[in-house]
């Protein structure tokens, strides 16, 4: 089960909160489907084949503070568990351009994150955190996360994107370290 965080609705869409709905919409566009709201689970799901495996694509339509609920609705619905589900979220601690993979930890600070800690009993699932960059502020937080990037960071964090999407296979080859190792690595040209 591989989740994008964001916020529903035009008026987010292009925001920097919502890069882990991009990143969905890229998976979602690569392997042919498309989303289809599903209201009892509070969130738009479509079932696919990637790499050989049987994937569930989700983007929660709860807002990113109550994701959590979308998520469990979704995973309790189709039997998913933790050791089976990846998040993707906007991560103000990595700079534009930047994708890392992290197997378990806390949520530092990410509101999505937090209230998926509350809805699931084990906080050992995958993670894809999606380089926002930092508005320097803690008070400039919410309308920076709330705001569009610029053209260069936004050009920056589609790229980190399509690498993310890059090491799929690995990732879902259960070649982690494979696929943290291709997707961490920066190479000499700065690619």
């Amino acid at each position: 089960m591989i989740v994008g965080l964001g916020n529903p609705g035009a008026r987010y869409a292009e925001t920097r909160h919502n890069a882990g709905f991009w990143f969905l919409d890229r998976v979602a566009g690569l392997a042919g489907v498309r989303l289809r709201q599903q209201s009892r689970l509070q969130a738009e799901v479509a079932r696919t084949r990637l790499h050989g495996l049987d994937c569930l694509l989700v983007k929660p339509q709860t807002f990113m503070n109550h994701s959590g609920q979308a998520v469990r609705a979704v995973m309790d619905y189709y039997g998913v568990g933790p050791d089976a589900l990846l998040v993707a979220y906007d991560e103000l601690d990595l700079p534009p351009g930047t994708a890392r993979l992290k197997a378990g930890g806390g949520h530092g600070g990410h509101n999505g994150l937090r209230d998926i800690f509350r809805h699931l009993p084990e906080h050992d699932f995958l993670r894809l955190r999606i380089g926002i960059g930092h508005p320097g502020f803690r008070d400039a937080v919410t309308p920076y996360v709330l705001s569009r990037p610029d053209a260069e960071d936004e050009a920056l964090i589609r790229e980190s994107v399509t690498a993310a999407v890059g090491v799929l296979p690995a990732v879902l080859g259960s070649d982690l370290a494979g696929a943290m190792k291709e997707l961490h690595t920066v190479r000499e040209d700065g690619l």
